[in-house]
């Protein structure tokens, strides 16, 4: 990925990134630094926070990447998934519903949620749902929308 342009946030760009993605995931982030990046050949936005790609913009909205997940565990609009899914959605595939053991109820279709597997609690995707987080879990159909998953070129990134 090429950096097309890499500049510090001014401190109400840093509220404003910090306030919404408390709002929708339930945790503060907490850094020194924080800097937009923007690539040239990629159509998201990240922030870098302390130097680690912990912020992207998806279609606007901030949200954390996996790292940044990680690094900030969220506590809202996540979806954990069973160990069969794991290495699917590691590698970038979509969630069906047999693979979900459990949901945020207040998720809401078309919402943005952080993909985390049931055995240590770790983010390994970020997505969008499909159906509201109470029929999120079942026996059929697709989902959630990966985004951006654990091994893509955004999780690979550094500076």
């Amino acid at each position: 990925m090429k950096v097309k342009s890499r500049h510090h946030l001014r401190n109400d760009e840093i509220q404003a990134v910090k306030s919404s993605v408390e709002s929708l995931l339930g945790v503060e982030i907490d850094g020194d630094a924080f800097e937009a990046v923007e690539f040239a050949d990629a159509d998201y936005e990240v922030v870098l926070v302390d130097g680690e790609p912990a912020v992207m913009y998806v279609d606007d909205e901030p949200f954390l990447t996996v790292k940044g997940a990680n690094q900030f565990p969220p506590t809202k609009n996540v979806v954990t998934v069973d160990a069969g899914a794991v290495s699917f959605v590691s590698s970038g595939a979509d969630v069906m519903r047999p693979g979900i053991t459990e949901a945020d109820e207040s998720i809401d279709a078309g919402d943005l949620v952080a993909i985390a597997e049931e055995t240590h609690g770790k983010i390994l995707a970020i997505g969008r749902a499909l159906e509201d987080g109470s029929d999120l879990v079942g026996d059929s159909g697709k989902v959630v929308e990966s985004i951006h998953h654990v091994g893509d070129d955004l999780f690979d990134f550094s500076v």
